[in-house]
């Protein structure tokens, strides 16, 4: 069976991006700020270790680094490049660690980790119920998960105008909130609360659109996507089906839906649940969902 993303493609995509995704990370950058805005239900425990999930160049590594300073903070992520760049945001007076991993095998001991923290890293993985198992596992009982995700309504307007002139897929399709309530069930973490948010971005024309994707390392990782240049023809067919959505201003509109999660690793002794086993039917009515506007 193959894989729904080409982990090849993420890996060399974000490395060539390390060096522009600051200038043109606005979305990410916001959508860390208010995934850190979860870390206040920590109250007034001091965590020991903090793993930064997908990392990135580390702003969000190293605004924890500043709130927990005694704390071992690690900034991991799949692309090396990336975390070149994180070494700027390390100041001698506050370091964190650097790990070049793969999220889907954390190369951590398990029940090590009070916080894991990962801000628009889990759209690159297809079965979130064996990404959450292993967050899970490094988590000691109690630990804490906050973490973000795209949704389905993610560059709805772009996936849309290139099918009107590709059969070829451009553009992921995200899960449902569903999915993403579910897999953290599945995975026995305790208490989830979901958040959502919708973010509507605009550009000038599609090239800047795509322009920006490629800058923050987000380009087409489907293994199903066509290996060729998409040409001029299907380019022109995109362009020609995005126009109708100009807005008053003159701009382009692209859609951006963020689901937020809270939740807490169990206490000893549960089973890491993975695959739906040895688990009750929870239905996603029973996870609290908040819905907000930006």
């Amino acid at each position: 069976m193959s894989s729904l993303f080409d982990t090849r493609h993420v890996r060399r995509a974000f490395s060539r991006a390390a060096s522009s995704y600051d200038a043109a990370a606005a979305l990410q950058q916001e959508v860390g700020k208010r995934l850190l805005e979860s870390l206040d239900y920590l109250e007034q425990r001091t965590p020991q270790v903090v793993l930064d999930v997908g990392s990135g160049t580390a702003h969000a590594t190293a605004t924890m680094k500043k709130r927990w300073p005694k704390a071992q903070v690690i900034a991991l992520d799949l692309a090396l490049p990336m975390l070149r760049e994180a070494k700027k945001q390390a100041g001698w007076w506050k370091p964190f660690s650097r790990v070049c991993a793969d999220a889907r095998a954390l190369p951590l001991a398990d029940n090590s980790v009070d916080v894991i923290f990962s801000n628009l890293c889990l759209q690159w993985m297809e079965d979130l119920p064996a990404v959450f198992a292993g967050f899970r596992r490094v988590l000691k009982p109690g630990g804490l998960l906050v973490c973000s995700t795209f949704g389905p309504e993610t560059l709805i307007e772009l996936r849309e105008a290139f099918s009107a002139g590709d059969a070829a897929p451009h553009v992921s399709h995200f899960a449902q909130i569903a999915q993403f309530g579910d897999a953290l069930m599945m995975s026995g973490f305790r208490d989830p609360v979901l958040d959502r948010d919708m973010f509507t971005l605009t550009y000038d024309d599609l090239p800047a659109l795509m322009r920006e994707l490629k800058a923050i390392g987000a380009t087409n990782a489907l293994t199903g996507r066509r290996h060729t240049l998409t040409g001029r023809g299907r380019f022109a067919a995109a362009r020609a089906a995005y126009e109708p959505l100009r807005r008053a201003d003159g701009k382009l509109p692209s859609s951006w839906e963020v689901f937020y999660a809270h939740a807490w690793a169990p206490e000893p002794g549960a089973p890491i649940r993975e695959h739906g086993h040895d688990i009750a039917a929870v239905p996603i009515s029973a996870i609290p969902i908040r819905r907000k506007q930006p």
